[in-house]
């Protein structure tokens, strides 16, 4: 299992799939990677060298791509810059609803988590005719 900015790619998958696994490369990004290095898109990811492994690396990293920990951060910076305005995206976010208009009266369920069933609570003396 090949291992590239700090990340395994899975072996048995073609190089221009295996790339995607690095966070901040998607399937643009990485066709231009390759594109750059010179290697084949077929070829499989435990099949590449230690020259082509660092090809890809160099790669990457004069291509200006933001991955990983650094796009984690610069994400979370963002999130935390809206809750800090508090903003509506910011409340949004904070509160665990959904951001870009969805209705929130059914559905939603991603963002609010499993339902929360709200029982009645009876009074014990109702029966007794007690008031």
């Amino acid at each position: 299992m090949p291992r590239i900015l700090g990340v395994d790619i899975p072996g048995e998958k073609r190089i221009d799939i295996a790339l995607r696994y690095i966070y901040g490369i998607g399937p643009t990004n990485a066709m231009e990677v390759i594109a750059k290095t010179g290697i084949a898109p077929n070829i499989r990811a435990k099949d590449l060298t230690e020259q082509q492994l660092s090809q890809l690396v160099h790669a990457i990293q004069d291509g200006k791509y933001v991955t990983e920990g650094d796009l984690r951060r610069e994400i979370g910076m963002n999130l935390k810059r809206l809750q800090a305005i508090k903003c509506y995206r910011g409340v949004r976010h904070l509160r665990g609803l959904p951001v870009r208009g969805q209705r929130t009266s059914t559905n939603a369920r991603t963002r609010k988590g499993p339902r929360k069933t709200v029982g009645v609570q009876r009074n014990p003396d109702a029966k007794k005719g007690i008031h």
